[in-house]
């Protein structure tokens, strides 16, 4: 993306000279809006998992059998973990960052699944409520990242009951880099500290309540108690 935007501002050609500093503010933005909504992500997968301590316990196991205690979880390690990269899709299917697409404005008139729709007709796709669909899925409320196991449903926008990044030309450019964060993140940060709610507080009490608008963050930001549980020398600045 930085390469193809060195080129425009390069282009004597174009109508509108993109200048450097507008190269530096289209890259400061996308690094920005790909960091915020990775850690959102995090934060809610954390949040359910403390919530659901069966879940936590099996997702740490795996990363125990798979990884060892003598190291952190490498981008390659990814694709042998897959209770992680179910409990990735899952967060993003119960509580993904954009809860509305990039609205669609439809070019000519055209039938979808029955209904008419005409040309200049504005079409707003919601995520948020294809993922809690409970035609499309089986207790759509309920945090199952075994269900994407039994399954295989990706995220890159060919299964379009699961559109955490959009679908088609209009999907989010950054959508592989987001993924990979998403799961490298989550899993070091399974893999690499014990996790606990403060002041006893109980699974039950934990506030999931979230935030509806461009984003869906925690309405209440997650607090715990972190402890390593790796050799100290991993853990080490």
């Amino acid at each position: 993306m930085v390469d193809v935007l060195l080129q425009l501002a390069d282009d004597p050609t174009l109508e509108i000279k993109l200048e450097r500093h507008g190269v530096k503010a289209f890259t400061q933005d996308m690094l920005a809006g790909g960091t915020e909504s990775s850690a959102v992500t995090v934060e809610w997968a954390i949040s359910e998992l403390l919530k659901k301590p069966k879940i936590f316990k099996k997702a740490t196991e795996e990363l125990d059998r798979v990884i060892g205690q003598n190291r952190w979880v490498q981008e390659k390690d990814i694709p042998n973990l897959p209770y992680i990269e179910a409990i990735a899709k899952e967060t993003m299917r119960l509580h993904p960052v954009v809860p509305m697409l990039v609205p669609r404005l439809c070019l000519e008139d055209c039938k979808v699944d029955g209904y008419d729709i005409p040309k200049g007709t504005r079409v707003q796709v919601s995520v948020w409520t294809i993922g809690r669909d409970p035609t499309l899925w089986d207790e759509p409320e309920a945090f199952k990242p075994q269900r994407f196991l039994e399954k295989s449903i990706d995220v890159k926008g060919h299964d379009f009951e699961l559109l955490p990044f959009g679908a088609g030309r209009r999907m989010c450019p950054g959508y592989s880099l987001g993924l990979k964060v998403i799961q490298a993140s989550l899993a070091n940060l399974l893999h690499g500290f014990n996790w606990s709610l403060p002041d006893n507080m109980t699974p039950e009490e934990l506030n999931m309540e979230e935030i509806f608008g461009l984003s869906t963050p925690k309405k209440f930001p997650l607090t715990t108690v972190v402890e390593p549980r790796l050799p100290s020398k991993l853990c080490s600045v």
